[in-house]
């Protein structure tokens, strides 16, 4: 039965307990699912030739041995497989394969199976998070058939693009501009053409990168100021209680002295943000469209993992997507720097409230990833919550591992590709380092402190601007992610300071180690400029690694 037809059927209670049940449960309760579940995965994953790859011949027979038999994995682990879409290899079936970007300047992209299974319940925990972002309490929600949702999303073989087609599988939502129409558009035509059309149906629903969502919401003003007839006072068949509600909204802007907002003409049932850096946006997004966005976490490899609630929160997973560890942050930076050490993992039921934890999960249903880093770090809020009314572990989003720097989830930018970027530009820098640091109004940017050669100093007249230019033009070249950064939200997030000549070394000298190259520690940070006499220190925002 379909979600719209239970709407006809059962009770809001029923449907509630139905998708959002497992906020009800213990979190005894909660693991006996969990371990149920990866039990059945275990027995799928070891007889698949995947499976047997890795293992090299063991076979676990409990969760305790699956910790100790299975090493944690990395993309690396699984990339001959996946890479040539090797179905015969893998635990279930897949029916559909997702893509993502894998290291930006290295390699172009990863692809991930999805089994009818996994594809099921990546659509029951969606609808989960329309009820939750529409819902006030428990029991609460307000979803209608005759709805609208603002197209903001990637279209397949990107996960986002999974969206229409799960959710129209429940309910007959109307996306603005339509699915088929917007995959043939460019983003800004997308864009006027979803909010032309709600200016005639009205948008109950948006949803996309935090990034995204903020760039779109922007487009309202600039939409009703555009000239040569595109603008929205002059759009046709504009419904009556539109113009109406536009006509209103002009009046009180114009009162108050300001430009026309989101707010003023949509009334938003729900709001649901994804990606990285969203608390960049969040408080905007929210005076623009009097409603603050859900957060929620999905990704290429997980799927659907983890959404807030009403109160905005904290996050908390979804039992059934994936079996979770953590691996505390002094365990993972240890890692870090000794691969060799293999660093401890803790189960749901042993997070500690504070602690800062790098996931690992092992996808559900004939999901092909095992014990699989996928990267990104949270921080555990607690256990529950008396206003939620929950007993289960709540997470905040945190941020790619500190040896990647995500910009707003559009990039991967590692050493790796930051040594490429530089190569390839000529330019003769001796030594470097990298922040992801926060503008004065929190939008997120890479910091490239650079040592050029006394040689090229002393004999060229080198400014920053120039650098900047010259080098984001490298940036873009081996990272398509970064050139879409610029393409599609008008950002160039590289900022450079060059560094007096031979300040890395007598750092060496002084604290007899060298810089880490990606994000090194605040303080490490301090101590380097105070050997440059710095007057403008940079200012970190977010979390601090």
């Amino acid at each position: 039965m379909r979600f719209q037809e239970k709407l006809r059927v059962y009770s809001k209670q029923e449907i509630w307990d139905e998708y959002c049940g497992f906020l009800n449960m213990s979190l005894e309760e909660y693991m006996t699912m969990q371990k149920r579940l990866v039990l059945e995965e275990i027995e799928l994953w070891s007889r698949s030739g995947l499976g047997r790859k890795i293992l090299e011949g063991e076979v676990p027979k409990n969760i305790e041995d699956f910790r100790r038999m299975i090493p944690l994995t990395t993309y690396d682990d699984y990339a001959d497989v996946l890479l040539r879409k090797d179905a015969a290899l893998l635990p279930g079936v897949p029916v559909l394969w997702i893509q993502t970007t894998w290291e930006g300047g290295m390699h172009p992209v990863k692809v991930a199976p999805y089994t009818k299974s996994m594809l099921d319940t990546y659509k029951r925990n969606v609808m989960a998070c329309f009820i939750l972002a529409t819902g006030k309490e428990k029991g609460d929600f307000d979803i209608a058939v005759t709805d609208h949702m603002l197209y903001a999303l990637a279209p397949l073989p990107y996960a986002t693009g999974l969206l229409p087609i799960l959710i129209n599988d429940e309910i007959d939502i109307e996306y603005l501009p339509p699915v088929k129409e917007a995959v043939n558009m460019s983003f800004g035509e997308r864009n006027k053409r979803g909010f032309k059309m709600g200016m005639k149906k009205g948008i109950e629903y948006f949803f996309g990168l935090g990034s995204v969502t903020y760039f779109v919401s922007k487009s309202v003003a600039s939409l009703d100021s555009a000239k040569g007839g595109s603008g929205l006072r002059k759009l046709k068949d504009i419904s009556p209680k539109m113009m109406m509600r536009y006509l209103a909204a002009k009046k009180k802007c114009k009162e108050e002295n300001r430009g026309l907002l989101p707010k003023d003409l949509f009334s938003l049932k729900g709001f649901m943000c994804a990606g990285t850096d969203n608390w960049c946006y969040k408080d905007d997004l929210e005076k623009m469209w009097g409603v603050r966005p859900m957060e929620i976490f999905a990704g290429t490899e997980p799927g659907c993992m983890g959404t807030e609630l009403w109160s905005r929160n904290g996050m908390y997973f979804f039992p059934d997507a994936c079996f979770y560890e953590f691996i505390p942050e002094a365990e993972m930076l240890r890692n870090h720097e000794d691969p060799s050490y293999q660093p401890r993992t803790f189960l749901m039921d042993e997070v500690i409230p504070g602690e800062k934890y790098e996931i690992v999960v092992t996808v559900l249903k004939g999901g092909a990833f095992v014990r699989y880093r996928v990267g990104d770090v949270y921080r555990c809020l607690g256990i529950g919550s008396g206003e939620d009314g929950t007993k289960i572990p709540r997470f905040r989003y945190i941020d790619r591992v500190p040896w990647v720097i995500d910009i707003a989830g559009f990039t991967r930018i590692t050493e790796n590709s930051i040594d490429r970027a530089i190569s390839l530009s000529g330019l003769k820098v001796e030594k470097w380092f990298a922040l992801k640091e926060y503008t004065e109004n929190n939008r997120p940017q890479l910091h490239l402190y650079l040592e050029l050669d006394k040689e090229t100093l002393a004999s060229t007249a080198v400014s920053v601007a120039i650098l900047k230019e010259h080098l984001s033009i490298y940036f873009k070249y081996v990272d398509g992610d970064y050139k879409d950064l610029e393409k599609i939200l008008g950002v160039d997030p590289l900022n450079i300071t060059v560094v007096r000549c031979d300040t890395f070394l007598e750092y060496e000298k002084i604290y007899g180690k060298r810089m880490q190259k990606i994000n090194p520690p605040a303080m490490e940070v301090s101590d380097f400029l105070a050997l440059q006499h710095a007057e403008n220190r940079p200012q970190r925002g977010g979390e601090l690694w």
